[in-house]
């Protein structure tokens, strides 16, 4: 408990330090040209302490050759520097600007008090320098140290005064409490702009790792597809070719379209991590205009697939509804291709006001499909799905075969993409 009570006394008088200055805003600045920028709150400290100086001077010596008891100059001299100085040191250094003044008064009381002729024994230059140095220390320091210069104020001008007491506890108390209120309002700012510092940074991690998301579905989708063509097709044109060079070359070729294709398609998803601002991409993306492909490229690895289409033409569908729904079936097929290898495929397309419907249904293979995959393109799905505010539902159906249903909204899909 007495630690306590006398721990703020000690920061007040040695111990503590006060807070840096808080950066200047722009009307506390100058720009000058052939200088530069000039700092105008230690300026106007300097030009206010040399007219404490001259005023306080020149009452000192005004009093010192009228009054009954001479003081010696160089004393009126330092008298003047004492209440004049602290409000120079006020800004860099508030703490010891005030523990300057307090080491200086008793000096400065006694050189009043021996050539005044006012009472109480106060001159304008200490009764204007102190409430600043006490402000100063209010705004830069702890509360505690605020609190134990305003408890040492008050006691000492009770000791020297008693009868002005009430004057000088109600100057120092308004210049403590406004400054209080001040450091108050500058740490909330400050704390405001840590947070909004810090959800800036969250967004744009929060930003990084959808993007990182969004490329991996388009990396998974392109390869995974592309991949498990070139792979069936490489098993099946040498059985196709059955020793015919010109079946064989035109098998290669049909391959090395299908690996041209998917090297474009990589470059295109890559591109926008070479993009300068990582968001814009550098070739359109593909939409369902482009489904002709992927069944082609389905048929080419063995699957029996069929197509129904709406009659609404759906090129004109925004480019994020015609891009997912494009990956969906993209890795629909991907998915009979591995897993029912010369399956029959249904893809059903429908196009209402509010939404597009996708139905991809394959039966049972003609042969043994690969094992099973990690899952992640059924989440890839869903996530896509997802983004656009639609829903996916895939499982298997009776008799062995899969079916994957989504619906995507049209509305706010423009925003989205």
């Amino acid at each position: 408990m007495f630690s306590a009570v006398v721990r703020p006394f000690a920061l007040a008088l040695y111990q503590g330090d006060a807070d840096p200055p808080s950066p200047r805003s722009q009307r506390q600045r100058l720009r000058l040209p052939l200088v530069g920028v000039i700092d105008l709150v230690p300026i106007a400290g300097i030009v206010l302490a040399l007219i404490l100086y001259g005023t306080t001077l020149s009452q000192l010596m005004d009093w010192n050759s009228t009054g009954t008891r001479q003081m010696s100059e160089p004393l009126l001299y330092f008298t003047a520097a004492a209440i004049s100085l602290p409000v120079t040191m006020r800004d860099r250094w508030p703490l010891a600007a005030w523990r300057a003044t307090m080491v200086m008064l008793p000096v400065v009381l006694w050189v009043i008090r021996g050539v005044g002729t006012s009472y109480p024994p106060y001159m304008l230059g200490l009764a204007v320098m102190y409430p600043l140095v006490t402000y100063s220390v209010a705004v830069r320091c702890d509360r505690r140290i605020t609190v134990a210069v305003w408890v040492i104020s008050f006691l000492t001008g009770w000791i020297i005064d008693p009868n002005s007491l009430y004057l000088v506890t109600i100057m120092v108390t308004v210049a403590a409490l406004y400054g209080y209120n001040v450091r108050v309002r500058r740490n909330a700012t400050a704390r405001l702009a840590e947070e909004e510092r810090r959800s800036r940074l969250a967004e744009g991690a929060q930003a990084v790792l959808e993007e990182r998301a969004r490329i991996a579905r388009e990396l998974h989708d392109v390869v995974a597809h592309h991949m498990s063509v070139i792979a069936i097709q490489a098993e099946a044109v040498p059985l196709k070719a059955a020793g015919d060079p010109a079946r064989l070359e035109a098998g290669l070729a049909e391959i090395r379209g299908l690996s041209l294709e998917a090297i474009a398609e990589l470059r295109q998803v890559l591109g926008v991590l070479r993009d300068q601002d990582g968001r814009t991409d550098t070739a359109p993306q593909p939409g369902l205009d482009r489904l002709d492909e992927l069944v082609s490229n389905a048929r080419a690895a063995g699957l029996t697939v069929g197509v129904e289409l709406p009659k609404e033409p759906l090129g004109a569908l925004p480019p994020a509804v015609g891009l997912s729904a494009y990956r969906i079936v993209q890795e629909s097929l991907s998915n009979a291709m591995r897993h029912a290898p010369g399956a029959t495929v249904t893809v059903a397309v429908a196009l209402d006001d509010d939404a597009l419907r996708l139905h991809v249904t394959n039966g049972a293979g003609a042969a043994p499909g690969g094992p099973e995959g990690t899952g992640q393109g059924l989440v890839g799905m869903r996530e896509r799905a997802a983004l656009l505010g639609g829903t996916l539902e895939a499982g298997p159906i009776e008799g062995g075969g899969f079916q994957v249903a989504a619906t995507l909204p049209i509305a706010g899909a423009e925003e989205t993409a």
